[in-house]
């Protein structure tokens, strides 16, 4: 009685197959939902349903049932007869995949490991006797323990590689498969026969140029509504802003005598005449405008395409604080953020860790963003009650003078 481990099924086409309905899933999936959703996400949701996942024995959590007796028959001699034998019983937990357990990887042996039983959450292994004698029955068992790792090792390698080209050709396909979206709806638009359009479907284009920079327009998550160009701040803009903040931030740091004379008001005018030196929007206007007392925003129709808010570290409320002023703003599916935190402290390290844990811990946090660094740390984050909306946060950390602000860390 019992079952034989790896050997009712083919796990290379096994991988083969889930690989194929990985692409087959991205080319059915609907236009609008694919091009709304934020890339990142998509990929992400891809490669989860395509990946396999190895057993696991978790070895440090077996357990033993009480002995059991049966009765065996035997033959000797040519004669036949019954004995009564001990059978002891090895309850062997695992987590991964229970179907790896069938199938037959590229690497195998004619003479598969065998066991009494195999359920969803784990395996039962069986040995007869002889009672008495411990070392004997501990050692047929970790002989079959071993014999299944080992058929485990070999499926692991191959599940592996088929899970890291995964991760290296998912991201290329949904990439091509939006382009392919986009240029269709492109060449629709060439033809020039009318085409039936929601009466919000209009588009525009963001006031910010750097030079002859242009405005980029992503899509967001899957939803009912058709998908619809929105406005955002190129990439390149960010990441031009960001260095110019963070120039800002040197400048103040290596004449620490002004900046301790300064509060978060009087910074934040400062950074914004060192933003709009370098961008300007149409008719050679300003693009970054203060609102309020801290921040610093460039905004289109009643939506933020960036938002920075600056703020002198007080505790880990500060950024409960400087969180909930961001997400009070209606944003556009790809909204850039920044928070500048003003540090009036020795110990800037410990202050940077509590402001990335609180960032981390907030209910709308999603992942690290694509850069992140100690002297920046970015995080991608969404719209409260619209994952559709995404935010792309990057905290910026000012290590200041202390002055009549100073509060520990």
């Amino acid at each position: 009685m019992g079952t034989n481990l790896f050997a009712e099924g083919d796990l290379g086409g096994s991988l083969q197959a889930a690989a194929r309905k990985v692409a087959e899933r991205l080319q059915a999936r609907d236009a609008d939902a694919l091009l709304k959703a934020p890339e990142a996400d998509v990929i992400d949701e891809l490669i989860e349903e395509g990946k396999a996942l190895c057993p696991r024995l978790l070895r440090d959590k077996m357990w033993m049932p009480p002995p059991s007796e049966a009765t065996q028959r035997f033959s000797q001699f040519g004669e036949f007869g019954e004995r009564r034998v001990t059978q002891f019983v090895l309850v062997v937990p695992f987590d991964g995949e229970k179907v790896a357990f069938k199938l037959q990887a590229g690497t195998s042996s004619p003479n598969p490991p065998h066991v009494m039983s195999v359920g969803d959450r784990e395996l039962r292994l069986a040995v007869d006797g002889p009672a008495g004698d411990a070392t004997s029955v501990r050692a047929l068992f970790d002989e079959q323990l071993a014999k299944i790792e080992m058929f485990l090792e070999w499926s692991r390698r191959q599940i592996e590689e088929h899970n890291a080209r995964l991760r290296a050709d998912v991201p290329g396909m949904v990439s091509r498969r939006r382009a392919q979206l986009l240029a269709d709806r492109d060449l629709q638009a060439e033809i020039g026969f009318p085409v039936r359009r929601q009466p919000d479907a209009d588009t525009f284009t963001v006031p910010l140029k750097r030079r002859n920079l242009r405005p980029v327009r992503p899509g967001g998550a899957p939803g009912a509504a058709p998908f619809k160009p929105e406005p955002a701040m190129a990439d390149s803009d960010y990441q031009a802003a960001l260095a110019v903040l963070g120039n800002s931030r040197n400048a103040l740091e290596r004449t620490p005598s002004l900046a301790a004379k300064l509060d978060e008001e009087q910074i934040r005018d400062l950074l914004l005449v060192n933003l709009n030196a370098h961008f300007e929007g149409d008719a050679a206007g300003e693009v970054f405008n203060g609102e309020g007392k801290t921040d610093i925003l460039i905004r289109v129709e009643d939506r933020s395409i960036f938002i920075g808010e600056c703020k002198i570290w007080g505790g880990p409320g500060t950024m409960d604080e400087a969180l909930g002023q961001i997400f009070r703003y209606l944003v556009w599916r790809d909204t850039k953020a920044a928070i500048l935190l003003f540090i009036r402290n020795k110990d800037v390290t410990a202050v940077i860790k509590k402001a990335t844990a609180k960032i981390e811990a907030h209910p709308s946090y999603k992942r690290r963003g694509p850069s992140h660094t100690d002297e920046r740390p970015d995080f991608v984050m969404h719209a409260q009650g619209d994952a559709e909306r995404e935010i792309r946060l990057a905290l910026l950390p000012f290590a200041l003078r202390a002055s009549s602000h100073t509060v520990s860390a």
